[in-house]
C-alpha cells in the first residue's frame, strides 16, 4: 500500500492526499514534519514533505509524486489522454507553482504565523503575485476547471495555492487578486465543494494546535 508522509496542514500534502483520494486509491498517512535530521534525510532528500512510500522507495517533490501515482496507479485519470493535452495540464501547474504559490509562500509568515516580513519582500510578492495571476488569466481556460472540462492535476495546485495567495494578498499586501477574476473564484467554491474537501478540510483543523505548538517551540 502506498504511503503519504507529511502533515495535513502543508498545502503540498494536500495535493497529493486529494489526488489519492479522487482516484479513490487505498493509502496510509504518515505524520512527518520533515526538517533536516538524519532520520528526516533517509525519507526526504531535502527534508521537504510530502513523501510517497512505494514498494520501490521512497519519491519527494509534489510534481513528480503526482505523475507517478498517474503513471502507476488506477483509479480517476487526472490528466488528458493525449499528449498536448496532458502537457498543458504540466505547464499549468508549474505556472501556478512558480509563479502563485511561491511568490505567496514569502509572506506566510506574516499571514498565518505573525511573523513580521521585510517591506522589500512584500513588495516583490505583490508584483510576483500580480504578473502570477496575469498569466493564469491568459493560460487558463476555466471551463469550469483549469485546463477545461476536466479535474485534472493543475486543479490540485490551484485549489491548494490559489487561495492561500488570496489570503496573503488581503491579509498582507493589501490587495484582492480575485476581484477581477472570478472564474478563479467560481472555481474555488467548485473544489471547495468536492466531497473529498470535507475530509481534508476537518483533517487540517484537527492538526493545526499540534503544528502551531512545534512552531512556537521552534522544533521546525
Amino acid at each position: 500500500m502506498l504511503k503519504l508522509h507529511g502533515f495535513s496542514v502543508s498545502n503540498y500534502y494536500n495535493m497529493v492526499k486529494l489526488a489519492l483520494l479522487e482516484k479513490g486509491l487505498p493509502f496510509e498517512e504518515v505524520t512527518f514534519y520533515g526538517g533536516q535530521a538524519p532520520h528526516a534525510l533517509e525519507v526526504s532528500p531535502r527534508g521537504k514533505v510530502p513523501v510517497l512510500e512505494t514498494e520501490h522507495g521512497f519519491l519527494s517533490e509534489t510534481s513528480v509524486i503526482l505523475d507517478y501515482i498517474e503513471q502507476t496507479q488506477g483509479g480517476k485519470a487526472l490528466l488528458p489522454s493525449d499528449a498536448f493535452g496532458q502537457a498543458k495540464v504540466r505547464e499549468l501547474l508549474k505556472e501556478i507553482e512558480l509563479y502563485i504559490e511561491l511568490p505567496a509562500r514569502t509572506c506566510y509568515g506574516e499571514s498565518f504565523f505573525g511573523m513580521a516580513v521585510e517591506p522589500l519582500i512584500k513588495e516583490r510578492a505583490r508584483a510576483d503575485l500580480l504578473a502570477g495571476f496575469a498569466t493564469l488569466k491568459r493560460n487558463g481556460r476555466f471551463a469550469p476547471y483549469v485546463a477545461g472540462e476536466q479535474l485534472t492535476l493543475a486543479d490540485l495546485m490551484f485549489c491548494f495555492s490559489v487561495d492561500l495567495a488570496y489570503a496573503v494578498g488581503k491579509k498582507v499586501l493589501g490587495i484582492d487578486f480575485l476581484a477581477d477574476f472570478p472564474q478563479a473564484k467560481a472555481l474555488l467554491q467548485l473544489m471547495g465543494e468536492n466531497p473529498h474537501m470535507a475530509r481534508i478540510v476537518a483533517d487540517k483543523e484537527a492538526s493545526m494546535p499540534a503544528f502551531m505548538e512545534m512552531i512556537r517551540s521552534g522544533k521546525r
